[in-house]
C-alpha cells in the first residue's frame, strides 16, 4: 500500500492550524490512485515542501478517506483549519460553509453524464458541486474545457475560475521496467493497454467490440482501473487487469504497444500523458478535452470500432505511423510536469492571500 504524501497529517481534533493556507488532503490518503488522487498527492505534497511555512497538509485518517470522509470534510476539516487564510481542495468537493475555498474542481461529469454514477452520488454533486463553485474564492481547473464547464454547468464567476494543467511523473519514461508488470498480468504478446476507472463516460463498450479485431491482428486488448461503489457502466466482454500497483503503472505504460482512450467524457485525460511520457503512441476519441491535451501528439479516431481498432494497429505496428507519435507525444509531455503545477498553483494562491493584506 502507498503511503501518505510527505508532510500529511491525520486530523484527532478540532485543533485549529496556524498555517497561512491549508490543505485538503483527504483524497491524497486513500491507497488506490486514479486521476483525481494522483494530482492530489503530487500537488499538496510539491505545495509543502515549496512553502512549509506556508502550507499545512490535513488528511483523515485512512477509514474516512471515501464515503465515510463526507463528514469529516465538511464538519471537522473546516473546525480545525478555522484560523488558516485558505482552504485547498484538490479533489473536486470542500467544506460548503468554509468562507475560504480553494477549490480544484476536474470537471462536471456527474452532472453531464448521470448514467456513469450511482444516484446517490449524483444528487450529492448535484447539491454540493455548483454551490462551491459559485462560493468558493477561486476555483482551479485543469484545462479550457474544464473552465468552460464549470462556468457553463455550475454557473461560477468567470473571473474566480483559473486553469492549471495536471502534470506528468518523472517516473513514467521510456526507461520504465516493464518486465514486472508484464509478469504479474501474464502478458506475453504484445498488448493494448487502456487505463481507467469502470465507467460509462470511459467508454469501454466500445473497446469490448475492437478487442477481437486486435486480437486478430496479434494484439491483446486489457484495461488498467479499479471498480468504485458509485460507478456505473463497466464493459463486459473486455479483459480488467483490476488495480494495478502505482509501482508497476510506468512499466505497465511503457510496455504497451499503444493506449487507447475512447473516453466520451473527460476533464484532462491524465492517461495519455503518462503513455506519452512513457514513448507509448495514443489513440483518443474525439472528446474536446482529449484532444485539448494532447494537441497534434495523438492519433484520433471516431467511435466505430473499426476506424478505432485500425487506427490501434496502425499505432501499435505500422512505423510511418508509430515513430512520428512517439516522437510527438514525448515532445507534448515535456511540456508538463507536477513541479509546474505546483509552482503555477503556489502563485495564484499566493496572489490571493496578498489580497487580504
Amino acid at each position: 500500500m502507498d503511503l501518505p504524501p510527505r508532510g500529511a497529517a491525520h486530523c484527532r481534533g478540532a485543533v485549529a492550524l496556524s498555517a497561512a493556507i491549508t490543505l485538503n488532503g483527504r483524497a491524497a490518503v486513500r491507497a488506490q490512485i486514479g486521476g483525481v488522487e494522483r494530482y492530489a498527492r503530487e500537488v499538496t505534497s510539491r505545495l509543502v515542501a515549496l512553502a512549509p511555512q506556508r502550507y499545512k497538509l490535513l488528511g483523515p485518517p485512512p477509514a474516512l478517506a471515501h464515503r465515510a470522509g463526507h463528514l469529516w470534510e465538511q464538519l471537522v476539516l473546516p473546525a480545525v483549519a478555522a484560523r488558516s487564510a485558505l482552504l485547498y481542495s484538490p479533489a473536486n468537493l470542500a467544506p460548503a460553509a468554509y468562507p475560504n475555498n480553494v477549490i480544484v474542481i476536474h470537471d462536471a461529469a456527474a452532472l453531464r453524464r448521470p448514467e456513469a454514477y450511482s444516484s446517490r452520488y449524483v444528487r450529492y454533486q448535484r447539491t454540493l458541486l455548483p454551490l462551491l463553485a459559485r462560493r468558493a474564492r477561486l476555483v482551479l481547473t485543469d484545462s479550457q474545457f474544464g473552465r468552460d464547464e464549470v462556468l457553463e454547468v455550475l454557473r461560477a464567476d468567470p473571473a474566480r475560475v483559473r486553469i492549471v494543467p495536471a502534470g506528468v511523473d518523472e517516473r513514467f519514461s521510456p526507461e520504465a521496467a516493464s518486465a514486472g508488470g508484464r509478469s504479474r498480468y501474464g502478458l506475453s504478446k504484445p498488448y493494448v493497454l487502456a487505463v481507467g476507472t469502470a465507467s460509462a463516460r470511459k467508454n469501454f463498450e466500445l473497446l469490448a467490440e475492437v478487442a477481437p479485431l486486435l486480437e486478430r491482428r496479434g494484439l491483446e486488448l486489457v484495461a488498467a482501473g479499479s471498480d468504485r461503489g458509485y460507478l456505473r457502466g463497466g464493459a463486459s466482454g473486455l479483459r480488467r487487469l483490476g488495480y494495478v500497483d502505482d509501482a508497476l503503472l510506468p512499466g505497465l505504460y511503457a510496455g504497451a504497444a499503444a493506449l487507447a482512450m475512447p473516453s466520451s467524457y473527460e476533464g484532462f485525460g491524465l492517461p495519455c500523458l503518462e503513455a506519452m511520457a512513457t514513448g507509448t503512441p495514443v489513440v483518443i476519441a474525439p472528446t474536446p478535452a482529449l484532444l485539448e491535451t494532447c494537441a497534434d501528439a495523438a492519433l484520433v479516431a471516431d467511435g466505430q470500432p473499426q476506424a478505432f481498432a485500425e487506427a490501434l494497429v496502425a499505432a501499435a505496428s505500422d512505423d510511418g505511423v508509430r515513430d512520428p507519435l512517439i516522437a510527438a507525444g514525448l515532445r507534448r509531455a515535456r511540456e508538463f510536469s507536477w513541479d509546474r503545477t505546483a509552482e503555477e498553483t503556489d502563485r495564484v494562491l499566493s496572489e490571493l492571500l496578498a489580497t487580504r493584506q
